[in-house]
């Protein structure tokens, strides 16, 4: 198969050969290597690039994926990152519209009454820039031998792959993991590798969220070897029965396909730091279960007390020696709906949350793991319990940490289409998408799926959210019936469903609005209600705002119903420039880089500055919130 530029084009395009999504487990290949955190299957491509960027995909350097093509040329980047934080390219904030509005006219493909597919849309487009990425490798030692796949934790927006000039495969969902097979084109010696990055394809149709509009490889990339028997996908279902007390522990693995005739074996633990629940040792097949396991007395995970019993699987070989170990933090807790309120572990649920954007003032959203430890700080000292991840899914290790600091989390799918419903504040759907187009279907499906696959064991998660401010249509409710098919230990949010009510009993377990007064609210509530209430957003935090806040928090006391809320928003988005004339350091926002039409200070409105400054008003959130802080 040869790459097509076409590609970026059609909508029905999303992923070519990518291997399918699932749990996000890590590997080891002993249990020392588990204590140490650190895997030899892993090896990191992280550090410096080779680099050239191309305003147009007409100037691009074709034909760059070729080991003789001459790249005396290239310059050098660093990975992960943004190419305009490098100095490419256009710094650009906008908030609703899309960031070709007023210069090219575009409307998603097969809206409209569009049957052609609109070709050229992209592929030809003027403000498409594109980067060339190479990175030389070999090898380590402890990944010869093996089957060795390769992990993209985010690129914006649409990528081509190769290895050592053959084509390996294509995505375009900028914050899901895109993983593909190298194995049959690695060479000993010297690999090249070559990715093909495009600022837009029809996935900017599907990620208008309010934020800067950056391109890149931005978060890690990494080689990842697989043993002769590998666990590719786990699914943890760490249940409560109804008293409660009791434990009901439940695994399914799937493993590759040789291992059936491999006479392996996996040996499946479970335990506490002084006390052992599950010892079993299991022949391995394509999949393993271990199904409905009584844990009497078991230690419930929440918010204050965010216990963890400790799974790990021995994937063993006929002679009984390790083939890889893995570990995987397990939380026993219920959700569920209760005479309409959504409750944890019998209790209601009230959520102290923040909306959170991954933002670095230097890094724009190619965060640290300083930051997020920095973030789990501030959250716990000013009562903050839950956070939604708006709008995309966030980097792998955030899940964890909250698993770890008992936070509650909205896992939201990479899913926003404003500026196709909503133009100039009014809402105006006619080339809305998905919509009900099945055209678009696959593609936001497809998000979902990997949203689903990735962190469906992480017990902070207790709702899935289906995206945001993309109207509502036959799409958005395959969506939701895809997480109700797959996973009913948890709930669904959705907003948008408020733009369209035909869809009401088909999306979303939980009435979301934004900014809606206290009134709004409390008329809901008086009239009998079919679903409890959650604050999406509320409280929008620019300037000297968030003033108020009680008249929200009294809710609390007087509506079991209402169920609290996510704060827009927890950071600014804003960098940290050295200003042309002073030299000094200053904040800049949209607006700020000649990067007009923009909504200026609209990227400014979290709870800290960009640098992680705490605002005034992180006081008034503080108050109000530790008072229901439980």
């Amino acid at each position: 198969m040869q790459a097509d530029l076409k590609w970026l084009d059609d909508p029905q395009t999303y992923r070519v050969n990518q291997l399918p999504a699932h749990s996000d487990h890590r590997y080891y290949r002993s249990v020392a290597e588990v204590q140490a955190q650190q895997s030899s299957f892993v090896q990191s491509l992280d550090g410096t690039w080779r680099f050239a960027f191309a305003q147009t995909p007409s100037e691009r350097p074709v034909g760059f994926e070729q080991p003789d093509y001459d790249h005396h040329d290239f310059n050098e980047i660093q990975v992960p990152g943004h190419i305009e934080l490098a100095g490419y390219g256009q710094l650009h904030y906008t908030n609703t519209l899309y960031p070709w509005e007023g210069k090219a006219y575009r409307r998603p493909a097969y809206t409209l009454g569009d049957t052609t597919g609109m070709p050229g849309m992209f592929s030809q487009g003027a403000d498409n820039t594109v980067g060339a990425y190479l990175k030389a490798f070999t090898l380590n030692p402890e990944l010869q031998g093996h089957r060795v796949v390769i992990q993209f934790d985010g690129v914006e927006e649409a990528m081509y792959l190769w290895l050592n000039g053959h084509f390996i495969g294509y995505a375009e969902d900028s914050f899901s993991q895109s993983e593909f097979d190298l194995t049959p084109y690695l060479q000993a010696g010297k690999n090249l590798l070559a990715v093909e990055v495009f600022k837009r394809s029809t996935a900017a149709f599907l990620e208008d969220q309010d934020f800067f509009r950056f391109s890149g490889i931005f978060r890690s990339v990494r080689l990842v070897a697989q043993p002769t028997v590998h666990v590719n996908d786990l699914t943890i279902r760490a249940n409560v029965l109804d008293d409660l007390t009791t434990g009901d522990f439940n695994l399914r693995l799937k493993l590759n396909d040789d291992a059936a005739q491999a006479q392996a074996q996996v040996r499946v633990m479970l335990q506490t730091d002084d006390h052992v629940v599950i010892d079993q040792t299991l022949p391995v097949k394509a999949e393993v279960h271990v199904d409905h396991v009584s844990v009497p007395n078991v230690h419930l995970w929440d918010h204050q007390d965010p216990f963890l019993y400790q799974l790990r699987l021995e994937v063993l070989d006929a002679t009984g020696k390790i083939l890889e170990v893995i570990p995987y933090g397990v939380g026993f807790r219920r959700v569920e709906l209760k005479d309409k309120v959504m409750q944890l572990n019998g209790h209601r649920i009230i959520l102290n949350g923040v909306n959170r954007h991954e933002w670095d003032a230097k890094r724009g959203r190619s965060v640290t793991l300083a930051d997020m430890r920095y973030d789990l700080q501030v959250f716990e000292a000013h009562h903050i319990n839950a956070v939604r991840t708006c709008h995309y899914p966030d980097q792998i290790i955030w899940y964890y940490l909250c698993d770890q600091n008992g936070i509650y989390m909205m896992a939201e799918n990479n899913l926003e289409t404003h500026g196709t419903w909503q133009k100039m504040g009014a809402v105006e759907p006619s080339d809305n998408v998905p919509g009900s187009l099945p055209q678009w279907q696959g593609a936001v499906l497809d998000r979902a799926r990997s949203n689903y696959q990735a962190f469906k064991n992480h017990p902070a998660i207790l709702f899935w959210s289906l995206g945001n401010e993309s109207y509502a249509g036959d799409d958005i409710a395959a969506m939701d019936k895809y997480y109700h098919d797959h996973d009913q230990t948890r709930l669904t949010h959705y907003e948008g469903v408020c733009r369209n009510r035909v869809y009401q009993d088909r999306i979303s377990d939980m009435e979301s609005m934004m900014y809606d007064p206290p009134k709004a609210i409390r008329e809901y509530l008086d009239h009998d209600p079919q679903k409890p209430f959650v604050n999406c957003e509320y409280m929008h935090d620019m300037g000297n705002s968030l003033g108020g806040m009680n008249s929200y928090t009294d809710l609390i006391d007087q509506y079991p119903m209402y169920q609290g809320g996510f704060i827009w928003d927890y950071i600014d988005q804003a960098l940290l420039i050295d200003d042309e004339v002073t030299g000094r350091p200053v904040l800049r926002y949209g607006g700020d880089f000649d990067d007009r039409h923009s909504d200026y200070e609209f990227s400014g409105d979290g709870l800290l500055f960009a640098d992680r400054t705490p605002k005034p008003a992180l006081q008034e959130v503080s108050y109000y919130y530790g008072k229901y802080d439980r």
